[in-house]
């Protein structure tokens, strides 16, 4: 969520940042956003990056400076008096139950339901067309703030397992789990570094798309090169993966 944040007070800071402090024309006095004599050299053009600092999102003086823009942010926020009528309006207007589409495999079919204001929706699966719906999977549960979220939900060709992807507070990595759709059970299979990967069931197990693990704290930075597709057979670590695919 940081990182997200982030992207959209650059957009702005940056048009009035300098390294004192900025008074705007509406009375919002904005922290000051240093610059640093940051600069790159590419075909023997140097390009000036005095913001290159705000990158690290996990750096103290980032964080800082995150700080000092949420004051002025929400100083603004609190003093508009028809905030909360509009925030209650909003919610009226969005608080009614919300489906997917329903698909079947085996005898199981899947589908997904938002009650109106939950911050994800939850993942049911129903035995036959005339079964009851139960709730197989609530990624509001899986964490504290909400903002765990299902990306990939894959049923086995005979509807007794399903993988899914959970991604975590908008991250783009993925870390893959199997669910027993019979028990509900969550077996011990989990799946890391899976970016950009579909889930492709064959016999045991199944395809799937993952990278190199990366540095520890480079979790966020490291590019990703050199996806390479493994086949992983239930039951077993991911480090017995098989590796199918590679294009370095």
């Amino acid at each position: 969520m940081l990182k997200a944040r982030i992207a959209l007070w650059m957009a702005g800071s940056l048009l009035i940042a300098s390294s004192a402090t900025v008074a705007a024309p509406d009375g919002i006095t904005y922290p000051p956003t240093p610059k640093s004599d940051q600069q790159d050299t590419y075909f023997g053009t140097t390009v000036a990056d005095p913001y290159r600092w705000l990158e690290d999102d996990n750096s103290p003086q980032t964080k800082q400076w995150v700080k000092e823009q949420d004051a002025v942010t929400f100083a603004y926020l609190a003093k508009i008096p028809y905030r909360a009528q509009v925030k209650k309006r909003l919610e009226a207007l969005y608080n009614y139950a919300k489906y997917s589409a329903p698909f079947h495999r085996g005898q199981n079919y899947f589908f997904t339901k938002n009650d109106g204001l939950q911050n994800q929706a939850v993942w049911y699966v129903q035995h036959g067309l005339g079964g009851t719906p139960q709730v197989l999977i609530d990624p509001n549960k899986l964490s504290k703030d909400g903002t765990s979220r299902v990306l990939r939900f894959e049923p086995s060709k005979d509807g007794a397992l399903s993988a899914y992807a959970v991604s975590v507070a908008g991250s783009d990595w993925m870390e893959v789990h199997v669910i027993d759709l019979a028990g509900k059970r969550t077996l011990p299979d989990t799946l890391k570094w899976v970016k950009a990967s579909d889930i492709a069931w064959q016999g045991g197990g199944f395809y799937y798309s993952r990278y190199d693990a990366p540095p520890p704290g480079r979790e966020l930075l490291s590019a990703n090169q050199n996806q390479k597709v493994y086949f992983h057979r239930i039951g077993t670590s991911q480090e017995q993966d098989t590796l199918e695919f590679e294009d370095p």
